[in-house]
């Protein structure tokens, strides 16, 4: 166990991208039995679907891989970015999956027959189902763990969970309106869960940009920064805070203003102790450099 916690946190993301990887492979081919044996072309693109999300799976451990490492001479700040790069491109496979799915309903919708395709079997329909509530459960197991270890990679491969669910929502949806005589709801569906995971992509893609380009933490987490250096005694102001993220973790420059005539040990005691009190309140900061002035 590495002093910052790393391993932890690559331990619990491989535990739930193993998990993933096998709920996905025994969806894939339970969907795709389910779709050749009642005829559902639209059951065996969802088993394709869930396929792709094996795949987006092996991005994620890669990614947490490599960002886990410690640094060395080529990477003397770390890998941590290595895990933006993953949720930039699971976005870019979650925006393409929301735009295929969006653009079948609109082309079903404007051939003025919907109702073109046909209608999957009970166990089609029992398959669709069984995948909404286990991509739903999928989706909050790994966003839980996602958010414990403030994993963007995992959050994304999270939303991808959802997609897959909101997808076998549209296909449920799909074989209920067929059976009601209303096919037109099937591709309307298809549309609006195209716009939920767009703009699911658009947020993990934002997200991640902001973390490789050293986006400051939210206003709220540097408020509590600022308390916690307030609270040290010694400190007469704070001059400057800048925070920057780097990937999952954090870093920290802050200039604090001690009395002018103190020794430069006690001055040095000051800042160290505003240091170590950053690190240990804040776990996800990977570092802190503080400057003390003379007032």
């Amino acid at each position: 166990m590495r002093k910052d916690g790393t391993v932890d946190s690559e331990t619990i993301a491989m535990r739930i991208s193993y998990t993933s990887i096998a709920v996905n492979v025994i969806l894939t081919v339970f969907k795709l039995l389910a779709g050749l044996i009642a005829h559902s072309g639209a059951m065996v693109s969802d088993a394709v679907h869930s396929a792709s999300d094996v795949v987006s799976t092996l991005i994620v451990i890669v990614g947490i891989r490599i960002s886990s490492k410690e640094s060395d001479g080529d990477h003397p700040y770390g890998h941590e970015r290595f895990e933006c790069v993953a949720s930039v491109i699971l976005s870019v496979m979650l925006g393409l999956t929301g735009l295929g799915i969006g653009s079948a309903g609109i082309r079903k919708i404007a051939s003025g027959d919907p109702g073109n395709l046909t209608v999957p079997g009970k166990l089609a329909l029992l398959a669709a189902v069984i995948s909404v509530f286990l991509k739903e459960g999928m989706y909050w197991y790994t966003r839980a763990g996602a958010k414990k270890i403030r994993s963007t990679a995992l959050m994304a491969d999270a939303w991808h969970h959802r997609s897959d669910a909101l997808s076998s929502v549209g296909s449920f949806a799909g074989i209920l309106a067929s059976r009601a005589g209303f096919p037109v709801m099937d591709p309307l569906a298809s549309v609006l869960i195209c716009g939920f995971i767009l703009k699911a992509a658009f947020d993990i893609f934002r997200d991640a940009v902001g973390k490789m380009t050293d986006h400051a933490t939210s206003p709220e987490q540097q408020k509590m920064i600022r308390e916690t250096i307030e609270r040290v005694e010694g400190v007469i102001r704070i001059d400057e805070l800048k925070t920057r993220t780097f990937g999952s973790r954090i870093y920290v420059d802050v200039e604090i203003g001690v009395q002018g005539d103190l020794p430069l040990v006690e001055a040095h005691a000051i800042a160290e102790e505003v240091h170590d009190r950053i690190e240990s309140e804040f776990p996800e900061v990977k570092h802190c450099m503080v400057h003390e002035n003379p007032v």
